[in-house]
């Protein structure tokens, strides 16, 4: 599961990184919080207008973003993005403190924010796969996810504690610090291990590479709409935590606890996908249609303390699906073109609250907070039924019980899954050199060797050529042939 953490580069890079995103969630919470009960009189639509101007400029400069990631040096680029970044809370701190913040100062501060993370988030997304292996690549990413979800947990608590005891403006000041473990992490590793990309050259038509890339990978165009569905319409827990916590007529130590308790169930998937080998597309698929489900229990909770509680399950289903896709995006593409690929997933991501905040900001405050967490369910689900269309159409997958077995079920292609359901081999046509039959469990998988078509159940119910016994005579002697048959995989318990 920590495999990753073997490395030094990646050790320093681990620790850094979650002091940083401790701080940064005590900032993005205070933030929300003095916009929604200091500047305003409670608008979830000024919270949705400030996530949007600081998320919207990942989709608004994503040629740029990727391009500059995949040019320049990965960690002089965020050595100048972590640096403007702790610069902007130290000014947003002050103003605070001095009793001059408007609300105009923090859609200033946010649009800020938003074109540095732009520039920010392709280059640290890419960078991991220079820190660690390519076979850690998958784990290295699940790890960021789990430090990310860490600091979720801490960071949103003690910004409710801080600003009750200190007040926001300190909290500013205290995250500008945390920046410097970030800073010196990336100081400290060592160069000489980095896994360098190779540079690219000047030349025509590189800004669009990315998008003719990812137009010829129908796989990654479900993933992509996927995630700016649930991006746009579902995570905007910002939204969700505060005017909830409103509604239930709570303060803003509760405030905070929401966001905390909803990383106890991101951080349990960040783990558990810690431990898979690789990410497989059916899993972002599924993990949409949990999503979907929780969101709409969420909405119908009648307590603080049980609304509380389905936010463990909006959290696992958020960081199954995100750092299943983050990880399945950094392993399918060419190292060459990840970082465009990248900044066209993250401004997608990030992108997608531009247009889904304001919205579900509106709802909020319409119809009421639990009609927004409607609108989320209602995302996710359409979210899940084009990915498993486009699954079931086009790769032909099917759902089939492993044979001999009750509640064991199977995800395979057609000829897989008639296979598996009579607990037979599947032969492929023509495929059979001197008398010895080519047998093959997934067809499809062997055409095309994308990640996400294997599986255990798969493996355990193929077949395999085995010896062919010599005939016996009449005295119970053998006879040896170089003959072969093939049978099924004996079940192994």
């Amino acid at each position: 599961m920590f495999r990753s953490l073997s490395g030094y580069n990646y050790r320093i890079w681990f620790v850094g990184a979650l002091v940083s995103n401790i701080g940064g969630w005590m900032q993005s919470t205070t933030q929300d919080w003095v916009v929604l009960t200091q500047l305003t009189q409670n608008s979830a639509v000024a919270v949705g207008f400030t996530m949007a101007l600081q998320f919207g400029p990942q989709l608004v400069l994503v040629p740029f973003t990727g391009l500059v990631a995949d040019r320049f040096d990965r960690r002089r680029i965020l050595l100048v993005t972590q640096s403007v970044l702790m610069l902007l809370a130290v000014g947003l701190g002050v103003l605070l403190l001095a009793g001059h913040a408007e609300l105009w100062h923090l859609y200033a501060f946010a649009l800020a924010l938003g074109i540095t993370n732009a520039f920010d988030a392709p280059a640290r997304q890419s960078f991991v796969s220079d820190l660690v292996s390519g076979q850690n690549t998958s784990n290295a990413v699940a790890l960021n996810a789990a430090s990310f979800n860490t600091a979720r947990l801490i960071g949103p608590a003690v910004a409710g504690l801080l600003i009750v005891v200190i007040g926001s403006g300190w909290v500013f000041i205290v995250n500008a610090f945390t920046f410097i473990a970030m800073l010196a992490a990336l100081v400290m590793l060592r160069r000489d291990e980095l896994r360098l990309h190779p540079k690219m050259k000047r030349a025509r038509g590189q800004f669009v590479q990315g998008f003719r890339y990812v137009a010829t990978r129908p796989d990654l165009k479900v993933v992509f709409v996927i995630v700016f569905l649930v991006s746009a319409f579902g995570m905007n827990f910002p939204i969700f935590a505060s005017t909830m916590a409103v509604e239930f007529g709570e303060g803003a130590g509760e405030y905070g606890l929401l966001s905390s308790i909803l990383a106890i169930g991101s951080l349990t998937a960040a783990l558990l996908s810690a431990r898979r080998s690789r990410a497989r597309l059916r899993v972002v698929i599924a993990a949409t249609g949990f999503f979907g489900l929780a969101a709409l229990a969420a909405s119908l909770m009648p307590s603080y303390a049980t609304f509380a509680v389905s936010l463990i399950f909006i959290g696992f289903g958020t960081v199954t699906l995100l750092t299943t896709a983050n990880g399945y995006v950094q392993t399918t593409v060419p190292g060459e073109l990840r970082g465009r690929v990248l900044a066209l997933y993250m401004a997608l991501l990030m992108g997608g609250t531009l247009f889904g905040a304001p919205i579900i900001g509106w709802v909020a405050d319409a119809f009421g907070p639990r009609w927004g967490l409607g609108v989320a369910a209602i995302a996710a689900t359409t979210g899940f039924v084009i990915g498993a269309c486009w699954m079931f159409f086009s790769r032909g997958v099917r759902l089939v019980r492993v044979p001999q077995t009750r509640w064991r079920f199977a995800v395979a292609s057609v000829e897989a899954s008639d296979a598996i359901a009579v607990g037979d081999r599947v032969t492929l046509p023509g495929a059979t050199r001197s008398g010895v039959t080519v047998t093959d469990a997934a067809p499809t998988a062997s055409r095309h060797p994308l990640p996400e078509d294997f599986s255990d159940e798969l493996a355990l119910t193929s077949p395999i050529p085995l010896p062919k016994l010599p005939p016996r005579d009449a005295h119970g002697h053998g006879h040896a042939h170089g003959h072969t048959r093939t049978g099924p995989l004996p079940r192994t318990n």
